[in-house]
């Protein structure tokens, strides 16, 4: 909201901020009086419901962004419960819903701690309008083209936007509109009859035709023959082109046109080519725009320009917030992320056009840092975004990148019309630590390996200067099957940047270690599959103290595998393979247990199940076994299918050196 607020500020508008308001009435709506323009209502940079519940559908017992963490601050689905008291405090003004929230959740979406597919946020919130992605250049026309006096209902031009309207509603004259409610249904297989091919008829025929003496003059009769030509379709503009998903009733009471509806969605998410988008819900159709045009370097300089306090609203207090307590000696560099990871939401929101700021800008904020925030001690803890490295990578040329209809472009692997240079980071990184004042930068962010052993002079420089001990990188598994189904790279890509990481850090006289994070009961995972990844951990001596399990959220391409069974990656149709869900709570813990086959807690249920797979052998005493025979007393033994705690262990309870990295530890013997 800050970045917003300052947004509209520099634009000439007045802008206040209601934080964490009392939704139990209206009254605290009412705190700054009807607005002239509209009610910006947003859940925060977090989707409520994955803010406040974990992947076991568990309340958590604290709220990063909230003053001290305190929990419960803020409803479930607040960007609804937000809008509607909006309404209720002042029912004549516009209200425009906005953020990740609202974003994610823009049309009909599986909804997984309520278990059904739900309905777009729009008729839940009863907002005018929808701003989804980066909202910049929609929040500020939107702003001037209300103050001029337009009715936010005649407003249906802006990229980036959602809103109902009547059924079978058109922008206008020349659109067109195409129907995908079904799934394609090819019908049965027509051989059609060789036409040259002889028959008795036509034998005879022949025959009586050769019988028959020569027309009188020795002329021969001539019969002109016409060819009709195939008929193509009418090429329709894309620009004023909409495409109807299935209705929400549809998807909600039908699986595979979820899969389908979900398949269009994501095919349609590149600006340079994206059609509109309706989804009917009852007599009304949630209309959605093209996403939003990606901002250019110049214009998120002057996002990040304006005057940013970088510190706690003063009314908080001496409160901490431990997210921002997380960042406060950080700098985002970029938004978007063209790696496309099914099971993750930053694509659907960012967008996967990568939007980098300029050396000057990133250069000056560290400044800012430095000179404004209390507490710096001389270390920047990241320079990063959604991942670490995909700073200035873009396609290489400007009109396939807007023509392209691909998911990803890293997988299955890295398109060869990606650039893949990282020279631009490397002297950002240089430039960055050679500030005064500037002692250490750290890179924090995930890092895309795959992109990185493309550039071993880049693993040189990170490793040589921008390492703290610990390096976090994301294989999420080690099996094929998982991998394709998250479209993340092979192990063959972490192998080898392992080897640079190490070779590299003995070359720095530094001893640092890799920290690897892996998912555990994600779509299209098996039982098998984890057997085999924890083999591979207990084999590479890696002991996880902080493991994943995964969260279906919303709009997300592995949701609707979840939710489906089908995959959206692929041609959706009603004979589509299945994929394997693990849905169960044992197996969702089961999963979780192959991770941590270390925790002696674990070990009853590891060792039914190793039973079961006929996989004995790996129960005993010995470095070959995965878990021993005994149970230590104190353990799960006697509740052998007990949860275990989804929170991290303590840092007091973590050696040193785990605790100094968030969690894993790679073991020497």
């Amino acid at each position: 909201m800050a970045l917003v607020g300052r947004l509209l500020e520099a634009q000439g508008f007045r802008v206040g901020i209601i934080s964490q308001p009392d939704w139990l009435s209206a009254k605290a709506f009412r705190a700054l009086g009807k607005p002239k323009l509209f009610f910006g209502v947003t859940a925060g940079n977090m989707d409520s419901m994955v803010n406040r519940y974990t992947a076991d559908r568990k309340p958590r017992s604290d709220d990063a962004y909230t003053p001290n963490g305190e929990a419960n601050r803020r409803p479930d689905r607040a960007v609804v419960v937000y809008a509607q008291r909006c309404r209720e405090a002042f029912p004549g003004a516009n209200v425009v819903i906005g953020s990740i929230e609202a974003s994610l959740r823009r049309i009909a979406h599986y909804d997984y701690w309520s278990d059904k597919v739900r309905r777009s946020v729009l008729p839940d919130s009863k907002a005018d309008l929808l701003i989804f992605g980066s909202a910049e250049r929609a929040i500020v026309e939107l702003a001037h083209r209300l103050a001029a006096g337009e009715n936010i209902a005649a407003i249906r031009d802006l990229r980036g936007t959602a809103f109902m309207v009547p059924r079978g509603w058109l922008p206008g004259e020349g659109w067109a509109e195409i129907d995908s409610t079904e799934v394609d249904t090819p019908g049965l297989l027509i051989r059609h009859a060789d036409p040259y091919a002889p028959t008795p008829e036509t034998d005879e025929a022949a025959a009586a035709c050769a019988a028959k003496p020569p027309p009188a003059g020795g002329r021969t009769q001539v019969i002109q023959l016409q060819f009709q030509s195939h008929q193509r379709m009418p090429k329709l503009d894309r620009a004023r082109t909409a495409i109807r998903l299935p209705s929400y009733e549809q998807v909600a009471g039908d699986p595979v046109l979820y899969a389908h509806a979900s398949r269009t969605f994501h095919v349609e998410s590149n600006p340079g080519n994206a059609r509109a988008l309706v989804q009917a819900h009852g007599e009304r159709d949630v209309w959605l725009n093209p996403p939003p045009i990606p901002l250019s370097t110049p214009e998120m300089d002057g996002v990040f320009a304006a005057p940013f306090q970088r510190r706690p609203h003063p009314s908080y207090g001496e409160a901490k917030i431990p997210a921002f307590e997380m960042i406060r000696f950080s700098v985002n560099i970029m938004r978007g992320c063209f790696g496309g990871c099914t099971f993750c939401s930053i694509t659907e929101h960012e967008g996967r056009i990568i939007q980098s700021r300029s050396e000057q800008s990133i250069l000056h904020e560290i400044e800012e840092i430095r000179d404004k925030t209390p507490g710096f001690t001389g270390v920047i803890s990241d320079l990063g975004g959604p991942t670490a490295n995909m700073y200035r990578l873009a396609c290489k040329d400007p009109k396939i990148e807007s023509a392209c209809r691909r998911l990803s472009c890293v997988f299955p692997g890295i398109c060869e019309n990606l650039d893949t240079d990282h020279t631009p980071l490397l002297q950002l990184y240089r430039k960055a630590r050679a500030l005064p004042g500037v002692k250490k930068v750290l890179i924090s962010s995930g890092l895309r390996y795959d992109l990185a052993v493309r550039d071993p002079q880049y693993v040189r420089e990170l490793v040589s200067h921008h390492v703290g001990g610990y390096l976090k990188i994301a294989p999420e598994h080690t099996e094929d099957g998982p991998l394709a189904h998250m479209m993340k790279p092979g192990m063959g890509s972490y192998e080898q940047f392992r080897i640079l990481f190490e070779k590299f850090s003995k070359e720095a006289g530094k001893e640092q270690y890799l920290i690897p994070y892996f998912i555990a009961a994600h779509p299209g995972t098996t039982d098998q599959d984890m057997l085999n990844l924890a083999l591979w951990l207990k084999r590479h001596n890696f002991r996880l103290d902080q493991v994943q399990t995964f969260l279906p959220t919303p709009m997300a391409i592995a949701t609707a595998m979840y939710h489906s069974r089908k995959n959206p990656l692929h041609k959706v149709g009603r004979d589509s393979a299945a994929v394997d869900t693990v849905r169960a709570g044992r197996q969702r813990r089961l999963h979780k247990a192959f991770l941590r086959y270390h925790d002696p807690a674990n070990w009853p249920l590891l060792r039914e199940t190793l039973k079961q797979m006929g996989r004995a052998d790996l129960i005993g005493n010995g470095r070959k076994h995965l878990i021993p025979f005994f149970q230590p007393l104190g353990t799960a033994a006697a509740t052998p299918y007990a949860r275990t705690s989804t929170r991290a262990p303590t840092r007091e309870a973590m050696p040193a050196r785990v605790a100094a990295a968030g969690g894993a530890v790679r073991r020497k013997r």
